[in-house]
C-alpha cells in the first residue's frame, strides 16, 4: 500500500508531505499506480526547487519520499502542493485498496 502523509499549517496550506509503500501491483518499474503518484510528487518537488527557487527538506529512498518547505507555505507552492494532492486523490479513488491519504493540520 501506498500512504501519503499531508500535513497543513493553521491557514490550511500544505507545508509537507510524506509517500511510503509500494502499490506490488505489479512487477517492479511496471505499477501504474507507483508511477502515477510518483510521477506527481517528483513534479511537485521539481515545481518547487526548480521553478519556484524553493529550498526543501528532502528525503528519498526506495519507498519513501519526505518534502518539507524550509520556509512557510505562500500562494504559489500551495497551488503546486493542492495540484499534486489533486492527482493522488484521484488515483487513490480509482485504487482505493493501494492508495491512502492522511491529512493533518496544525
Amino acid at each position: 500500500m501506498i500512504r501519503v502523509e499531508i500535513v497543513r499549517n493553521r491557514a490550511g496550506a500544505i507545508e509537507s508531505f510524506c509517500v511510503t509503500g509500494h502499490a506490488n501491483t505489479a512487477p517492479h518499474g511496471a505499477d501504474i499506480v507507483c508511477a502515477g503518484v510518483s510521477a506527481l510528487t517528483d513534479s511537485a518537488v521539481l515545481g518547487l526547487e526548480r521553478h519556484l527557487g524553493r529550498k526543501l527538506t528532502l528525503q528519498a529512498g526506495s519507498g519513501l519520499l519526505s518534502v518539507k518547505l524550509a520556509a512557510p507555505p505562500d500562494e504559489r507552492t500551495d497551488a503546486i502542493l493542492e495540484t499534486m494532492l489533486l492527482g493522488i486523490k484521484e488515483i487513490a479513488r480509482l485504487y482505493p485498496r493501494i492508495v491512502r491519504i492522511v491529512e493533518h493540520g496544525r
